[in-house]
């Protein structure tokens, strides 16, 4: 049989099969047609071993047919003209700035490509407040800030004058931060995105919490939803799909993705040979989401229900996203020839088309009908978290000055002629002896464009985007919980670690404050010794605990449960900090005053996950970071990926982070209890790093005295006074964390070998007082005739005789940074350099940080003053078995 031949009677079979299939669905609906399908590949495979071939992909076409779309309520003129005036704002904001100051920079295309998508949401979906006073969370994709200022200004939020302040924050009156930003913008910004992956993520975590909310009975569970509006390059950060399968596993139905695939990223194809769409849903059915694929808009409706012989969807599939680029910025002959060319029956398709029409055939994302029937479709969906995937154009607008381009990122100015294509393109009623100022246009207030906005926007609760701190304040916890910490373990050796569960169990048993405390842990509960509150509070699970637990015999099983108060995260420090963020905002976010207490490798943390802890600052974000089995001597055997000796070093630049190194467990329960009142008493926008260590360490007593307290909370305090008051020598030895241990044998050497008296000094923040010096310093500089202001550091060791060392488990930079303000010589030991597999006493002698090379630092400083003499230095190496020959720790 000649091929051709063969070749019709395939067209005719897969006809009748189509026929076939037609008649099912229209007499059996959609449910039938999958049962049938499934029942005949099953038969296929069964009798036959025919295999279906494998696509985690579905063709490159709409998800939602024409006739699944529910009818658009509202007026589409209306919107297209509003979404008009929200365009050409952002567009002069952004042009304006750089033509007042040459190189502000700003963004244009993203909003772009995006107005759409934003539009309808804003208009149908997006809600500030629910009849239930629930409300929906949005995550604004960064790039696009321009067009959310534009809407606010419509909405008469945002005045004129800060609009010409864009990107120029520090102008009389205020302006607008670059991006969302909380801390810059506290009423208007939730969540700092622009720094790319960590929405997505963030956006995972929270609807989890939200889930955490309500099965605890904190939050009554009313249908609010979570949205991330996300860039398709931004898709290739790991945050962004590192933890979407904890979205499907916990049916997270309230969370939904929209991604613009608009094709590029900044400087190119995000897909040249490939195609986005199609790899994002093979990823994410994959991982069990709901994808919704926006790619067509209603132009091309006609054409594909005709393709009869998916001829048409077959070359769609078959055009990667480089080509369709091309596509968007030649001619519709160029269109027509290239896409449909290829096969003279596809050419049939379209000659009723012009090539003026076939250049102006939509795409899905710019299409509001395809964009909010995805929309309602996704809002509808039970059980799984959904992900629209809509197809764009960056710049979609700009036409000659960037639509499609790949230089289009980065196109902050427009031209005269390109601002007057602009404007007549969308309408918007500015003369054009006014556009080379791309003056800003707002209609009047009884405008029908302002009146519709404002009545959509009622109808939905309120304004987004809109920061609110929604919960009360809490009452001052009571002294009780801390008092025993106070008194020591009279001999008891415990570590910080336990000293801090101890403390957090006796929080979670409070009847007001308890049910607030979040325990997250990123699946290091043993290591940390808090096992035990397996059984006190459990762990939360979606579902429950399924499965009996291979340790039910014993006293402290791992136990799952519904309401469950532990969030253990499993093996991630970004999906742990994440849920910290959701905790710690819930404040202003659900109008609950969670705490968050995250508890981690102190390693694991500023290093690997220091961007979101960035971001967490800038969410104004409240609670507790500790930094477990911390410092770089004290966990034994682990090396050089295990042990920290930076974090309190890369917490200095975070500016609202308060860090503490506590060595006692007095210290720990003073600084808990005031970082509970600073921020969920008094409502300050700070959150805390303590580190705490597993060595076990016998506690003293809190030391009498009336500050105490205060020296703890400023950093430095007098924790022993030397009792040999006769000696000639004297020096001042500053310890924290678990080298406190080693600074207090120091001084006994120092009193009972060499005759000198050294008063010891504990250090719980060197960046507090490195913080409170500079402010002094500032002030001084500011106010140079006004009587100078002394940094705590300074007042309080004035006065103190003989130099001063200082020993901490941490890098020698962190004392140093208080080397102006200390009244002596500083000398600094610290742990510079990478950990090694040893036992904490070799690690201790390897880093010189131990009681010897404490003792040899403070000689060799005396020395240095001329109040001893070399012998004595020489002497005291060998008396203390230190080789001067030994290898640098820095740098080996």
């Amino acid at each position: 049989m000649a091929q051709t031949e063969t070749d019709g009677l395939e067209v005719l079979e897969t006809r009748e099969w189509v026929d076939s299939l037609d008649y099912v669905l229209s007499r059996g609906g959609p449910n039938r047609a999958g049962r049938l399908l499934q029942q005949l590949a099953l038969h296929a495979r069964t009798a036959a071993g025919v295999n279906l071939p494998f696509s985690a992909t579905t063709p490159y076409q709409n998800t939602i047919a024409p006739a699944q779309q529910p009818p658009f309520p509202g007026s589409q003129e209306m919107e297209r003209r509003i979404k008009s005036l929200v365009r050409w704002n952002a567009l002069a904001m952004v042009v304006r700035a750089n033509k007042v100051q040459e190189g502000i920079g700003g963004h244009i295309s993203t909003f772009a490509s995006a107005a759409t998508l934003y539009e309808v949401a804003f208009n149908h979906f997006l809600r500030a407040k629910t009849e239930t006073g629930d409300r929906d969370v949005v995550y604004f994709q960064g790039h696009a800030a321009p067009g959310i200022y534009s809407r606010a200004y419509l909405e008469g939020r945002i005045p004129k004058e800060k609009l010409q302040n864009f990107r120029r924050e520090l102008k009389k009156g205020g302006g607008l931060s670059s991006y969302p930003h909380p801390w810059l913008m506290p009423d208007f910004w939730e969540f700092p995105t622009v720094s790319m992956g960590l929405g997505p993520i963030q956006a995972i975590y929270h609807a989890r919490f939200i889930k955490y909310l309500e099965n605890r009975g904190l939050k009554p569970s009313t249908g609010g939803k979570v949205w991330a509006f996300l860039g398709d390059g931004e898709m290739d950060e790991p945050e962004s799909l590192g933890s979407i399968t904890l979205a499907s596993r916990e049916k997270l139905d309230n969370l939904i993705f929209v991604v613009n695939c608009n094709l590029q990223r900044l400087d190119g194809p995000v897909r040249g040979n490939g195609k986005i769409i199609q790899e994002l849903e093979a990823i994410f059915r994959g991982a069990g989401w709901n994808v919704i694929k926006v790619i067509w808009g209603t132009d091309w409706d006609n054409l594909i229900e005709n393709d009869r012989d998916g001829l048409l969807v077959k070359r769609m599939g078959e055009v990667s996203d480089g080509q369709y680029q091309k596509y968007f910025v030649e001619s519709g002959a160029y269109f027509r020839q290239n896409l449909f060319g290829s096969d003279p029956r596809l050419l049939k398709m379209v000659e009723h088309l012009s090539d003026e029409q076939l250049a102006r055939m939509r795409l899905g994302g710019h299409d509001p009908i395809k964009v909010h029937a995805a929309y309602r479709a996704a809002v509808e969906h039970s059980d799984q978290p959904t992900i629209i995937l809509a197809k764009t154009i960056k710049g979609y607008g700009m036409g000659e000055a960037g639509e499609g381009k790949n230089i289009t990122h980065q196109q902050k100015k427009l031209n005269d002629d390109e601002l007057r294509l602009f404007r007549s393109r969308f309408g918007i009623p500015i003369p054009d002896a006014e556009l080379h100022e791309a003056p800003f246009y707002r209609p009047s207030d009884d405008s029908a464009e302002i009146k519709y906005m404002q009545a959509r926007r009622q109808q939905l609760g309120g304004y987004m985007p809109e920061r609110k701190v929604r919960a009360i304040a809490l009452k001052s916890v009571p002294d009780a919980h801390f008092e025993e910490f106070h008194k020591g373990t009279d001999g008891r050796e415990v570590s910080t670690t336990m000293v801090f569960v101890r403390l957090l169990a006796k929080l979670l048993r409070d009847p007001e404050l308890g049910k607030l405390i979040v325990p997250i842990i990123p699946d290091e509960a043993r290591t940390f010794g808090m096992e035990a509150l397996f059984r006190q509070v459990g762990i939360y699970s979606n579902v429950g605990q399924l499965y009996e637990p291979v340790d039910m015999d014993t006293l402290l099983y791992y136990k799952e449960a519904k309401n469950g108060q532990i969030l253990e995260e499993g093996i991630t420090e970004a999906g742990s900090v994440c849920s910290f963020i959701a905790a710690g905002t819930a404040y202003s976010n659900h109008g609950i005053n969670t705490i968050p207490f995250f508890i981690y490798y102190s390693m694991f943390g500023f290093q690997r996950i220091g961007d979101l802890i960035w971001a967490a600052a800038d969410m104004r974000c409240r609670g507790f970071l500790v930094g477990g089995t911390a410092g770089r001597t004290t966990l034994a055997g682990e090396g050089l990926q295990h042990q920290d000796g930076h974090s309190h070093v890369l917490a200095l630049p975070v500016p609202n982070l308060l860090a503490y190194d506590p060595a006692f467990a007095y210290e720990i329960a003073i600084i808990i209890q005031d970082g509970i009142r600073r921020m969920y008493v008094n409502g300050e926008s700070i959150f805390y790093y303590l580190t705490v260590t597993n060595e076990p360490l016998p506690m003293p007593e809190m030391p009498k005295g009336e500050n105490i307290r205060d020296g703890v909370l400023k950093g430095l305090y007098r924790f022993k006074t030397s009792g040999k008051t006769d000696a000639k020598l004297r020096a001042q030895l500053l310890g924290s964390g678990t080298i406190m241990f080693e600074v207090l044998k120091a001084q006994q050497i120092l009193e009972e070998k060499y005759g000198v008296a050294a008063d010891v000094w504990s250090v719980t923040s060197y960046k507090q007082l490195y913080r409170d010096a500079n402010d002094c310093e500032r002030w001084n500089m500011l106010h140079p005739t006004n009587p100078a202001k002394v940094p705590y550091v300074t007042q309080i060791l004035q006065g103190a005789s003989g130099p001063f060392i200082a020993a901490s488990d941490y890098m020698k930079v962190l004392p140093e940074s208080l080397g102006k303000w200390v009244p002596g010589q500083l000398i600094s030991l610290g742990t510079d350099g990478f950990g090694r597999s040893e036992g904490r006493a070799s690690l201790r002698d390897f880093f010189e940080v131990d009681a010897k090379h404490i003792v040899l630092a403070t000689l060799v400083a005396l020395a240095r003053e001329k109040q001893i003499g070399p012998d004595v230095l020489n002497k005291a190496v060998q008396e203390l078995g230190i080789n001067p020959e030994k290898a640098n720790p820095a740098i080996s």
